[in-house]
């Protein structure tokens, strides 16, 4: 990355900083730097400034604000933009609002409040009369309204808004990329994990390949859920395609084996049934026809995995988005270090390094995946995901 011309200055705005949190993966690399292309690399900015929503007793903010006494421990998200100034004295924003013990819908989404914090960064850039770049990690909000209102109002006030997880810009396995402008005619995502949860990270697996097709993204027209015996129904029934299932499934580095005593055996029917308790699908339909599907099957992978259709290749294009946890969970996730040095690149330029859009339609599908699955599986028509982009043809996922 080249060097800037200016040491741009961040505040963090979090909900909790304890260990193993995603603001202590986040906010230890701009304070102690991470690991990049084989040498230690310490952001050409600094985090002047830190407001922790709540302070559990494992809370790290104390030892942070000893270890790095240039970085302002703040009660209010007003004082951590302005420094005390009354005006905006920040060059960027790090909105991480994930974690933390904050209350659910009836439909089972933690209210985590993304939307309320990003208001308040808001109300100052309008009282000072200028803004600055703002990451969001992972989706905008757990309300679609909320998250359209956080996009609408950084494309009115034209200021950088990036959002997402490491899931689109981690290693791949293989390290391969969607070809730009190829006709894709189905993809599909097995993965693991919660719903409003991991089903975004799964949601934006397939965004981050789907969006590099001819034509460029248009939005999506509907989306149906399948939990339980709905799931297994549409799976016999072959609701989403076998093939580009099992090609996915191949890419998994954690399947569990079929049998005890065996590891290579690819499960059955029965064997899955028996594996994994609560199965979840989105299936959904973009505007220009091309069908998705993203599978969540904890108790047979902990993975994610890619596969598509590609007209003219008589073979699935798959891969592995590639998440290694830590050993023990002792040390940061390394698949954090993309994300952060992708939007890192955002606070020096004042560009998003890849499209807002995609953040905005995979949270409008995780909250309708969400409202099918609470409306028993019906299929839901979804005109509000009517987003149209175009993907840039250079690559952000890790390579090195």
């Amino acid at each position: 990355m080249a060097q800037p011309a200016f040491r741009p200055k961040l505040a963090g705005v979090c909900t909790v900083y304890r260990k193993h949190s995603h603001t202590q993966h986040i906010i230890d690399r701009f304070l102690e730097g991470y690991g990049w292309n084989g040498v230690h690399h310490k952001p050409a900015m600094d985090l002047v400034s830190l407001y922790v929503d709540q302070h559990p007793p494992e809370d790290l903010t104390p030892d942070r604000a000893a270890r790095f006494p240039a970085m302002k421990v703040c009660n209010s998200i007003q004082d951590a933009l302005t420094l005390g100034t009354g005006k905006l004295a920040v060059d960027g924003v790090v909105l991480v609002g994930e974690h933390g013990d904050y209350p659910k819908t009836e439909k089972g989404q933690v209210q985590y409040p993304r939307y309320q914090f990003f208001q308040q960064i808001v109300d100052v850039f309008k009282s000072s009369g200028k803004s600055v770049p703002v990451f969001n990690d992972k989706h905008l909000s757990w309300k679609w309204e909320w998250a359209k209102e956080m996009y609408d109002t950084s494309r009115a006030m034209r200021f950088p808004l990036m959002s997402g997880s490491s899931l689109a810009v981690t290693w791949r396995i293989p390290s391969v990329e969607m070809p730009s402008g190829v006709k894709i005619q189905e993809a599909l995502c097995v993965c693991y994990g919660g719903v409003d949860s991991y089903d975004y990270h799964g949601l934006e697996t397939l965004q981050c390949m789907v969006e590099r097709r001819k034509g460029g993204e248009s939005g999506v027209k509907w989306l149906q859920a399948y939990r339980g015996e709905q799931f297994w129904q549409a799976h016999r029934d072959g609701v989403w395609p076998k093939d580009l299932f099992e090609a996915a499934l191949c890419r998994s580095h954690t399947l569990t084996p079929a049998r005890p005593g065996f590891n290579d055996m690819f499960p059955s029917l029965d064997d899955m049934k028996r594996l994994v308790k609560n199965p979840v699908a989105y299936r959904y339909q973009h505007t220009d026809g091309l069908m998705c599907t993203m599978i969540l099957m904890s108790g047979l992978v902990e993975d994610f995995n890619f596969a598509a259709r590609i007209e003219g290749r008589s073979e699935p294009f798959s891969t592995q988005m590639y998440l290694p946890m830590p050993p023990g969970r002792t040390t940061l996730a390394n698949f954090f270090s993309p994300l952060v040095n992708n939007f890192e690149q955002m606070y020096v330029t004042g560009k998003e390094t890849y499209p807002a859009e995609r953040g905005l339609l995979t949270t409008g599908l995780t909250a309708a995946g969400v409202d099918s699955l609470f409306a028993g599986g019906r299929k839901l028509d979804t005109p509000h995901l009517k987003i149209a982009y175009q993907a840039p043809k250079e690559s952000t996922f890790w390579r090195s």
